[in-house]
């Protein structure tokens, strides 16, 4: 007996156990498809259907629009009236308005003297020019810097105000409405507002003030971003080309159509008179552009947008930068829309269409719509619908309208349409923390009103950020800082999808599920922008 060594012995019903645990789950799951799964899922295809009916008529619609505007529209300076203002030996400097220039800044360390500098070289004349650096920072070294580098300039002669308060209340809006409030800039007429890592030309204020000068009913006027970090990586070329769509397209057709649009919180002039009007910034929203742009909006103000002004800023270029910057930019028009809607809807001074625009088309499909179709159809209903093929998709639905949709979207920018398909990857990728987003706002959960301010490398300090090609050798053995989970999890789900397709299923949709497992799985890595 002491020969003989112990053994482990499972019973020998364990595997029948087994095999009828596995049938009982079976029998179960069969009971609730048919009355419960098939109809929900079903019901969920329906819906994303309209959804994905009511984008793709909002970029027809605007397609139709945009094309009409670059044949037949007059450019700006014809719609409105523009005289150029020009410099007079014997009026002097009396006939430029005086214009204050609003910087705010927050641990700017690598762009501060970007944003300063340019302020302070604009072609101005220095009586009439106000530069305000609104420093929130926290660290005492960049604050020290900031404030060196605003006495550098004004021992130059510029008139340059370094501003700081004892907490950042409010942030941004906080921090702009606070600058308003100084003595020195009563006698201003007008507000330009530039961040951080924005380099206006020496033109930018010629070129734009007199559209305010002589057109009283104009409160706003938008310049264009142009990207110097563009190339630095596939991340900022994604970027480059959804913002490109917003430039080109959102904005021109909202300027020409109704002189609406959102503001986009630099990069724009506005008339001080108006701003105080539609009741000043308000800090209620993580978009204190947007919320004042709809206010000004619905007193009855004009916004006009000059695609050919155009501004140096710069793209982030970490993927968890990115995420922090669309999740803002995501919940803040979400939870704008909560709170103004009635008062859209009550207003008296603007006409019944216009409306329509901004609640509908501005508001509800665009900023709303739009992430969850992308996110809701094609990373769950989609997917899901593979593993119940008693539920169909029609192909119109699944291949035509996104089709439509993507090809919409990459006139933008026609020198990155090879890399359409990836784009598409990674803006459903980028759809799953929209969605996320667009409901902590709309239902004003804990991250509502969270603002982490977008970092940013100062990459147009050098000529790094207008090469040529994308950097090609990523850092993909660098460990992440933190893994994505969220992400990580999709990438599991589409990817025990795709297999189950692939053995069971007659679309094909396993060869989508598989590169979009993939985006995901890269992005729950952070290996995105990781390129050197």
């Amino acid at each position: 007996m002491d020969g003989v060594s112990p053994k482990f012995v499972l019973p020998e019903t364990f595997d029948g156990v087994r095999m009828e645990m596995t049938g009982q789950l079976g029998m179960i799951w069969e009971l609730v498809k048919a009355p419960v799964i098939v109809p929900l899922l079903q019901l969920a295809v329906y819906i994303c259907l309209i959804m994905s009916v009511m984008l793709l008529c909002e970029r027809v619609y605007m397609g139709i629009v945009i094309v009409l505007v670059k044949l037949f529209w007059k450019k700006p300076d014809k719609r409105y009236k523009f005289e150029p203002i020009h410099d007079d030996e014997e009026l002097g400097s009396s006939n430029f308005p005086v214009v204050l220039v609003q910087i705010p800044m927050f641990n700017e360390r690598e762009v501060y003297k970007l944003s300063i500098g340019a302020a302070c070289g604009l072609s101005w004349p220095s009586d009439r020019l106000v530069i305000q650096v609104l420093d929130d920072s926290t660290d005492p070294t960049v604050k020290q810097m900031v404030e060196m580098e605003c006495q550098r300039w004004a021992s130059k002669g510029i008139n340059i105000r370094y501003q700081i308060r004892e907490n950042r209340v409010g942030y941004k809006a906080g921090a702009l409405k606070e600058g308003l409030k100084r003595s020195y800039v009563k006698h201003c007429e007008y507000v330009v507002i530039f961040d951080a890592d924005f380099q206006p030309e020496p033109d930018f204020l010629r070129r734009s003030i007199p559209f305010l000068i002589h057109n009283s009913n104009i409160a706003l006027v938008q310049a264009r971003w142009r990207f110097v970090n563009s190339n630095e990586c596939l991340l900022t070329r994604m970027q480059e080309m959804s913002l490109d769509y917003h430039f080109t397209v959102e904005q021109e057709v909202g300027s020409s159509t109704h002189a609406f649009f959102g503001f986009n919180g630099t990069a724009g002039i506005w008339r001080i008179a108006a701003i105080n009007e539609a009741g000043g910034w308000k800090d209620r929203t993580t978009v204190e552009d947007m919320d004042l742009a709809v206010r000004a909006s619905l007193r009855g103000w004009k916004f006009l947008y000059l695609g050919d002004l155009q501004v140096k800023s710069e793209l982030p270029s970490t993927f968890r930068a990115f995420r922090f910057q669309q999740h803002r930019w995501s919940c803040g028009p979400a939870n704008l829309f909560r709170k103004m809607v009635m008062e859209i809807i009550r207003n008296k001074k603007v006409r019944f269409w216009k409306k329509v625009y901004v609640i509908y088309s501005f508001f509800f499909v665009r900023k709303i719509i739009a992430h969850w179709v992308t996110f809701c159809f094609y990373c769950v209903v989609l997917p899901l619908t593979i593993l119940v093929p008693e539920v169909k998709v029609p192909i119109w639905g699944s291949v035509y309208i996104p089709s439509i949709i993507t090809i919409l979207n990459s006139v933008g920018t026609p020198r990155s349409i090879h890399l359409l398909f990836y784009w598409i990857l990674f803006e459903n990728v980028m759809s799953l923390h929209r969605t996320k987003a667009t409901l902590i706002g709309l239902f004003e959960a804990g991250r509502a009103n969270e603002w982490v301010v977008t970092a940013k490398l100062g990459s147009g300090q050098s000529a790094k950020g207008n090469t040529k090609g994308l950097k090609k050798f990523p850092r993909i053995f660098k460990l992440p800082d933190r893994l994505n989970t969220l992400e990580l999890g999709f990438a599991a789900f589409l990817f025990v999808c795709g297999c189950y397709d692939f053995v069971h299923g007659k679309n094909n949709y396993f060869i989508y599920l598989f590169l979009q497992t993939m985006s995901f799985f890269i992005s729950g890595l952070g290996w995105i922008g990781t390129y050197v």
